[in-house]
Formats: C-alpha cells, structure tokens, sequence
C-alpha cells in the first residue's frame, strides 16, 4: 500500500492559528482546511460589520490558505459553515454566494452555542490541489 504524504500548510496572508492545530493539511491530491473566522490577519482581531464583513473576511482568508496549498476557492469540494445565529443564514449565504457563483460546492450549515473570539461565523474548506489527476 502506497503511504500518502502529509504536508502541513501555512500562509503569510491568513491569520496564524490561535490554538493547536494546523492552518490546513494537503495529502493525495486534496487540502483540508481548519476552520477560518473573519479575522483580520494584520490585526488578528475580527472584521467589523456584522456577519457578512465575517463571512466575507473568512473565505478570503481561506482564500490565501488555499493558494498557499497550491489550491484555489474555484478548487473547493465541500464547506463547512457554523454559524451563531441561524437568523443571519440568508446575509451569511448571500455574502458566501459572492465567493462561489457557478457551480458551489457542497455545503453543510450548523448552529453552533459560541465560535473563538466571539466570531458569528466559521468556515472549513475540503479542495482538489491544482494539477492533480482526477481533480
């Protein structure tokens, strides 16, 4: 059985981690992100302007984790979204429409009770690696 690489992904444009773990992790062909909020990484504070300043600010910083992965948003398979409030899932899912507007990738969407630095969303990312057979 062939071993699959592990590679663990960092970039100078997304926020540093606030905890234990890794930005994101490339292994055969796909990327896994952590979750990102809508953290200013010059500040390491959050966006103000509601939910959709947070989900923009988000996937942007996903964005920059996915090209330093050799990846792109146009590359994302599946989302996760947690959100704090369901009452704000149509301004979150307009704001998260801008970032995918043909052919979006699959999606799931939860409440959650609370999310780091008082955050209103987060979102992870699975994406094919650019180049990648099959992907």
């Amino acid at each position: 059985m062939k071993a699959t690489t592990r590679e663990v992904i960092t970039s100078g444009h997304a926020p540093k981690p606030i905890g234990p773990y890794s930005v994101a992790i490339r292994s055969g062909g796909l990327v896994f992100s952590s979750g990102q909020i809508g953290l200013d990484p010059k500040t390491g504070e959050l966006v103000s302007g509601g939910i959709e300043a947070e989900t923009r600010q988000a996937l942007t910083n996903l964005g920059h984790v996915l090209e330093a992965a050799d990846s792109s948003l146009t590359r994302v398979l599946k989302t996760t979204v947690f959100l704090l409030d369901m009452a704000e899932f149509s301004a979150m899912n307009s704001a998260y429409g801008s970032f995918f507007p043909h052919e979006p990738p699959a999606r799931s969407t939860v409440a959650v009770v609370a999310l780091p630095k008082g955050g209103r969303v987060e979102i992870d990312v699975i994406a094919a690696v650019l180049g990648e057979s099959g992907a």
